[in-house]
């Protein structure tokens, strides 16, 4: 059960940490990249590619900073990322500049946030305990 990891050091916090701004960068291109990343159309439209990404960021980064003060720095950072990535976007004259995209993220971002609150903050604990340790 996750509860069992709630306080359980990251053995790999190092290893979670490049994995994490690697996401972080691959975010960063795609947003910028001239042909984008190809979207499935109905359910998992644009928005909800926007939507899935960040709240992937807030989660992942929400296991390595538990603190309240560090997930709300986090958060604005990531709010702030989308917006400066959509003035990029219309710069570039090649991407579409969407406020909509920014609320899709900001909306990622809060689920995120809230998915960690409700305790899927101990994922990698709990996969650093239970698949990893059986190595």
């Amino acid at each position: 059960m996750l509860s069992d990891h709630r306080n359980a050091p990251l053995r790999f916090h190092q290893l979670w940490l490049v994995i994490g701004w690697s996401i972080v960068f691959l975010v960063i291109y795609l947003s910028l990249n001239s042909g984008g990343m190809q979207v499935v159309s109905g359910m998992f439209n644009d928005k909800m590619s926007h939507a899935l990404g960040y709240c992937g960021l807030m989660l992942w980064f929400a296991q390595l900073y538990k603190s309240l003060g560090q997930r709300l720095l986090l958060a604005v950072l990531f709010v702030v990322m989308g917006i400066v990535l959509e003035f990029l976007q219309r710069m570039g004259g090649v991407r579409v500049f969407e406020i909509a995209d920014m609320m899709a993220n900001a909306t990622g971002i809060l689920i995120g946030w809230l998915a960690a609150r409700l305790g899927l903050d101990r994922l990698l604990a709990w996969f650093e305990v239970r698949v990893l340790a059986r190595q």
